[in-house]
């Protein structure tokens, strides 16, 4: 197992600079520039700022420029906000995103587990119907269209709830945007774990469990749970990764200050660095996750060898 996260992690690495190069490419040939503004800049002003953060470099020295500086910690500076660098915005906006992510990742999981095993248990029936038509809404309603009629009912019509905000993550403020993000997630999570059930209960040792008068709670912890696990664990990594991230839905619609919010910010203006940064933090976390779920394999089935 050690050779296999080794030769993972050595993977890694050409994958990520293969990402940065093609981010950092398709940053620089987009129409534009950080300094663009209504009024011209003076051209001695834009010569001198260009060759203070080595925009006047040759594509490819500007590119190991700043994988030098990533490698060593530094996400280089913001164009658009001028005073902090990409490190520390990312690390303002990095703890919203997380704190969201985080608690609609908790709550989308077992309630979709849940939702899809009552499902997969009551096959055909009205409650399989119900549950079913529930998950196919909460899929096929975009993250836009929810968070408004959340927004709508419980901070307009109800007024239980605030609109939007932070406010240093105070339970109220967290409600809605968790909920939004979460939704979705308990959906799909919901539909492929009532697959993955219903093709478990159909195994011949399901069967002769059945028939021997095995208790429904006896056998689904003993028996049928974890062999349904791997296809919902298989899908867990990159939605980890999209709900710690942030949605940018969210992040604009709530006004939360998160990652996605800024990551908008920096490619509406030009800002190199916030986008380069904000990339290969995404792109370091889903090679991690995905990491992480193929090793999971190993703990539920231990018949599966990596």
């Amino acid at each position: 197992m050690l050779l296999y996260i080794l030769r993972r992690l050595l993977i890694a690495i050409p994958t990520l600079l293969f990402i940065a190069l093609v981010s950092f490419w398709l940053m620089h040939v987009a129409p534009g520039g950080p300094f663009d503004m209504e009024r011209p800049m003076p051209e001695i002003v834009r010569a001198n700022i260009e060759a203070k953060y080595h925009l006047n470099e040759p594509f490819f020295t500007q590119f190991f420029i700043y994988i030098r500086d990533f490698v060593q910690g530094d996400l280089g500076p913001s164009f658009v906000y001028q005073d902090f660098t990409v490190t520390q915005l990312v690390g303002q906006s990095w703890p919203v995103s997380a704190t969201l992510g985080v608690l609609s990742f908790c709550i989308s999981v077992p309630v979709g587990m849940l939702l899809g095993t009552l499902a997969a248990f009551n096959r055909n029936s009205k409650l399989d119907y119900f549950l079913m038509s529930l998950s196919m809404t909460g899929v096929v309603i975009p993250a836009f269209v929810l968070a408004p009629v959340l927004v709508t009912i419980f901070a307009i019509q109800l007024d239980w709830l605030p609109a939007g905000g932070w406010e240093g993550g105070k339970a109220a403020f967290l409600i809605l945007p968790v909920l939004s993000l979460a939704i979705g997630s308990v959906a799909s999570i919901a539909r492929v774990m009532r697959g993955a059930m219903i093709e478990t209960l159909n195994q011949p040792y399901i069967r002769t469990a059945i028939a021997k008068g095995l208790s429904t709670p006896y056998l689904l912890f003993h028996h049928a749970l974890r062999p349904s696990l791997i296809p919902v664990v298989a899908m867990l990594g990159p939605a980890f990764v999209a709900v710690v991230t942030g949605s940018v839905i969210i992040d604009i619609f709530f006004g939360t200050g998160g990652m996605g919010q800024h990551f908008v910010s920096g490619a509406l203006n030009r800002d190199y660095g916030l986008v380069m940064g904000i990339t290969l933090i995404v792109a370091s976390l889903t090679i991690f996750f995905n990491l992480v779920v193929d090793l999971l394999y190993t703990v539920i089935d231990p018949r599966i060898r990596i």
